[in-house]
């Protein structure tokens, strides 16, 4: 398979992750966006509970977005091929 590149363990290590040589970068990026979407789905429960305005969520989102810049990423990019 290879090894992850050091900057995407860095990256995943922000969120918890510690993937090893053997780990599918498939699985990964699976709990990844499984993070992603929990966190979605909490910044749009807050804002329905009125913990700051409307106006707001789009720029809380496109931050959130920039969070996980790492999905945007293809999956080969993520391997340092042998």
């Amino acid at each position: 398979m290879g090894r992850y590149r050091a900057e995407v363990l860095e990256e995943l290590k922000r969120f918890g992750l510690l993937p090893t040589d053997r780990t599918p970068p498939e699985l990964v990026r699976e709990q990844l966006n499984d993070l992603y979407c929990y966190e979605l789905r909490r910044l749009r429960d807050r804002r329905r509970a009125g913990e700051f305005p409307k106006g707001e969520y789009a720029e809380r989102v496109r931050r959130l977005r920039e969070k996980y810049a790492l999905l945007g990423r293809p999956l080969w990019t993520w391997i340092e091929r042998e």
